[in-house]
């Protein structure tokens, strides 16, 4: 079996850490990659093609993580020549999930739930194909929600919009309170209630959030494209924060 990246980054350096069989090789492209990109492809032991339109038609599964909105672009340039399974593993809104769907054969829609390098993320899919994906479950914890595309999505912006909202509120609250020289009392007062590792799980949080808050921006903006806007009044907080 062949399993194809359209784009190499963190999830996709992730899954082939993970995936280990002797069954499976993986295959990417350099094509207008970055040089470190290509030094984490090659790391990572995974057959680089010329093209990644070399990658769609050999591939028996083909994986898109990439961007929220660089999602519909690559589907519409490679869905056509994926006849195996298509699973798209971006943070996308149902309605991009059912775009994509018109340009790619075969689709399964796929929302990681939980850090990709943690010791137990989860993989939630959905799609008439998704029971081909099942075998996913002997790496990673795989977890098919309905026969439907854009299920696993909205799951996915569901939990997004407490995860995001909630970080951007410890961001400012963490902020306020070295102001006011009291970051110590603060994770303190607030482990009372909240846990003896909330320090730890909250400085993680916050440096996660800030380190790729463009990304997740974009994640929050998906988010209000898709639901009632006039019912999103914290994530439309969030995003402020985080543009900010």
């Amino acid at each position: 079996m062949i399993m194809g990246f359209i784009g190499f980054g963190k999830v996709s350096k992730n899954l082939v850490e993970m995936i280990k069989s002797e069954e499976i090789m993986f295959v990417t492209s350099a094509e207008n990659r970055s040089s470190e990109t290509v030094e984490n492809i090659r790391k990572s032991d995974v057959r680089i093609l010329d093209t990644f339109k070399d990658v769609a038609i050999q591939s028996d599964i083909l994986i898109s993580a990439n961007s929220p909105k660089n999602a519909l672009n690559i589907a519409r340039e490679y869905g056509k020549y994926a006849k195996g399974i298509y699973l798209d593993l971006n943070n996308i809104s149902p309605d991009t999930a059912h775009e994509i769907n018109e340009h790619a054969d075969n689709l399964v829609d796929g929302a990681i739930i939980g850090k990709i390098d943690s010791p137990n993320p989860t993989l939630l899919i959905s799609g008439e194909n998704a029971d081909d994906l099942l075998f996913l479950s002997d790496f990673i914890k795989t977890v098919k929600i309905s026969d439907r595309i854009g299920d696993a999505s909205i799951l996915k912006m569901l939990r997004s919009t407490y995860t995001k909202t909630l970080s951007a509120l410890l961001i400012e609250s963490h902020e306020i309170a070295k102001i006011h020289n009291l970051e110590e009392e603060f994770f303190d007062v607030l482990s009372l209630t909240e846990g003896k590792d909330f320090r730890e799980k909250s400085l993680s949080r916050i440096n996660n959030t800030l380190k790729s808050s463009k990304r997740k921006s974009e994640e929050l903006e998906e988010i209000i494209s898709y639901f009632n806007e006039n019912e999103l009044i914290m994530v439309k907080a969030a995003l402020k924060k985080l543009n900010q």
